[in-house]
């Protein structure tokens, strides 16, 4: 008998909006997203592991800045 289990990294883009990029300076579309980690058992997800992460990421650039969840909260309303 074989068990097969694993971890699944989820991104879903929360928001969207123009802004000013901190790397590159331009203005652009800054994309809220977030990452989540999920446990897996036989391919079927079961249990998210930890909270998560919330990223924004610039389409000009490619850029990617971590943000803590009281701010994406308030970028995403």
């Amino acid at each position: 008998m074989f068990v097969l289990f694993g971890f699944r990294t989820r991104e879903r883009p929360l928001s969207s909006s123009p802004r000013v990029c901190e790397v590159c300076g331009v203005s652009a579309r800054q994309v809220l997203v977030k990452r989540s980690t999920i446990f897996t058992l036989f391919f079927v997800p079961l249990l998210p592991v930890g909270r998560g992460t919330y990223l924004l990421q610039c389409a000009y650039c490619g850029a990617v800045r971590r943000m803590d969840r009281g701010a994406a909260e308030r970028l995403a309303a």
